[in-house]
């Protein structure tokens, strides 16, 4: 059976030019991507995508954001070790919008809600590094990211959803061009709230590409608000590339029928680079600033397609290369690791991100009548200012007693609790805290009110 899912996913491959003659993606020609030796099929073009975002909408340069990343990874990483017994699962809610031309739902790129639920599953197992599913390993770098995913159960009105939004776009081929300025703008759920992963057809110059991610940007820095950031963010994937076999069967690409090209680009969702660092070079230094800015992924100087033997690129560098790294280009069945360095990176990208962070204290997981807010109101008690610059102050009116509060980041760590004893301590320094996005939950004597904030 599965030969045969296997010839139909090349037919289909093999029938997708549309007879069009296109020969350049994200400004690089298509003979210069690397290609899987066996199908010709684009495993990720997310750096190409990227670096085209950058040139035409002039963002921040990859040295830019990685020199603002880099404390603030060193800043997580010693958060980590000081909390290493303590678990912050984090939950990232999920729309999967399935463009279809009319299709009934299951048959072709109408992918049916079952193939949607096994893609969450896979994420969850990869993620989580969760035991007894392939998504587990034994290798001593191997990190439990601690990010779990879920599909909204509240739409942007307010009312109930599945977390799969099934959209008619007609015919359309869905290129490069139509993708970007008709498909992800028309379809798109508020990316401050909603992990946007839409699952199509491609068509015209992205034929053969498996899925693209938009990388996230670091803040406060300028030409960041351009029309492309909110419309456009999330994952895009083909639908023969998205879900896994082991649950539902049906057309899939050779190969890629585990759902990790999900996996693989959602990492760069999250800030992590492809493993071998987008070039050839072999020179690693303390930063790994020629690589994946990643020490715990042994050196490599290209992508592998395979696990079948044990590759060898960067011989002056210890180690071996991770063919088995999601963030190389292997095949499905062999992915199954997520370094230690990997999470600190996520968990930074989370903390400090705009529309990362602001994923993690989104409500829409849960049903529609739980994410009203209730107790206290915000006459009655309140924060100022927001964004934070140098204090954050506690408001409360005249006679309502704050007893204490607690301060977490974005991946939920608790980075400040207080007792408070007089005004003094309404008042805190952003010292206390570091910059990123935050909650604070303030406790009276009969109720208790949460708020999130912003600390540049």
């Amino acid at each position: 059976m599965k030969k045969i899912f296997i010839s139909f996913a090349i037919a289909i491959f093999a029938g997708q030019s549309f007879g069009q003659n296109v020969d350049v993606l994200f400004g690089k020609k298509l003979s210069e991507y690397k290609k899987n030796p066996k199908t010709s099929l684009i495993r990720c073009a997310a750096d190409e995508y990227n670096q085209e975002l950058g040139r035409k909408y002039n963002l921040e340069s990859k040295e830019q954001f990685e020199n603002w990343l880099a404390p603030k990874v060193a800043q997580m990483e010693k958060s980590i070790s000081q909390n290493s017994s303590k678990k912050v699962v984090v939950t990232i809610p999920v729309v999967v919008h399935v463009i279809h031309s009319g299709q009934a739902v299951g048959s072709g790129r109408n992918i049916s809600d079952a193939r949607v639920q096994s893609q969450i599953t896979v994420l969850n197992q990869d993620f989580r590094r969760m035991l007894n599913t392939p998504g587990y390993n034994s290798n001593p770098v191997g990190a439990d990211i601690e990010i779990e995913f879920c599909l909204a159960k509240t739409n942007p009105s307010g009312g109930a959803t599945t977390g799969i939004d099934r959209v008619n776009l007609g015919s359309t081929v869905w290129n490069e061009s139509n993708v970007e300025s008709i498909l992800k703008p028309q379809t798109s759920w508020n990316p401050s709230n909603y992990f946007n992963i839409w699952v199509c057809e491609f068509g015209g110059d992205l034929d053969g590409v498996l899925g693209y991610a938009q990388f996230p940007q670091s803040s406060g820095l300028q030409g960041l608000q351009g029309p492309y950031t909110a419309e456009t963010d999330g994952v895009i994937i083909h639908w023969a590339a998205f879900g896994s076999s082991n649950y539902v069967g049906g057309s899939y690409f050779p190969d890629i029928d585990k759902g990790r090209t999900a996996t693989h680009e959602i990492g760069h969702f999250f800030g992590l680079r492809h493993i071998w660092g987008d070039n050839t070079s072999c020179v690693v230094n303390a930063l790994d600033s020629n690589k994946d800015y990643c020490l715990d992924t042994p050196a490599q100087n290209t992508e592998h397609y395979d696990c079948d033997a044990i590759y060898d690129t960067c011989p002056s560098n210890a180690g071996n290369d991770m063919t088995e790294n999601y963030m190389d280009y292997s095949n499905d069945a062999c992915m199954n690791i997520f370094t230690q360095n990997q999470k600190t990176r996520i968990l930074t990208v989370l903390q400090n991100s705009p529309r990362r962070a602001s994923l993690t204290t989104s409500t829409v997981c849960s049903d529609p009548l739980a994410v009203s807010e209730t107790g206290l109101s915000k006459d009655e008690i309140n924060i100022y200012p927001n964004p934070v610059k140098d204090y954050l102050n506690i408001y409360s009116k005249k006679g309502l007693k704050v007893l204490r509060y607690s301060i977490y980041n974005a991946v939920g760590q608790e980075v400040l609790k207080k007792e408070v004893k007089s005004d003094s301590d309404l008042k805190i320094s952003k010292e206390n805290l570091g910059t990123g996005f935050f909650m604070i939950t303030i406790y009276t004597e009969n109720s208790s009110k949460t708020f999130k904030f912003v600390v540049e």
